[in-house]
């Protein structure tokens, strides 16, 4: 066991969510008070917190997605590895998730996130020039 899954339950509770089982060993958790991260989602080990009190499937599948990862990256180093690409995507484009290789690889359009351009592929302002 890496204890991703452990730490999810326990912002769960400390988040005053509600849990229930959810699809391919998920466990959903509904009502998250706080309101950090600001997504819509977010996913610790195999548990998805959401302030919501239901998500779409494509929602679940995107932190299904998310859920793997988690295992794939031997638990709680995922952390560290997302703020580092989440840093790196907001360097690249101005959005926390657009550039982000996780947010990426979960499928941006599942968790409903935009897909900007990088910084040196915009126009300037009032340049409509091809």
């Amino acid at each position: 066991m890496n204890l991703a899954t452990p730490l999810g339950l326990l912002i769960s509770v400390v988040g005053g969510a509600v849990r229930e089982p959810g699809p391919d060993g998920l466990i959903l958790a509904f009502g998250y008070r706080y309101r950090f991260p600001v997504a819509g989602a977010f996913t610790v080990g195999n548990v998805v917190l959401t302030r919501h009190h239901s998500l779409d499937e494509r929602l679940i599948r995107h932190e299904g997605r998310h859920a793997t990862q988690w295992a794939c990256c031997a638990g709680l180093p995922m952390l560290p590895l997302y703020l580092l690409a989440m840093f790196t995507s907001l360097l690249i484009c101005g959005h926390q998730a657009s550039y982000n290789v996780f947010e990426r690889l979960a499928n941006l359009d599942d968790g409903g996130y935009p897909r900007k351009a990088p910084w040196w592929r915009r126009r300037p302002h009032g340049d409509h020039s091809e």
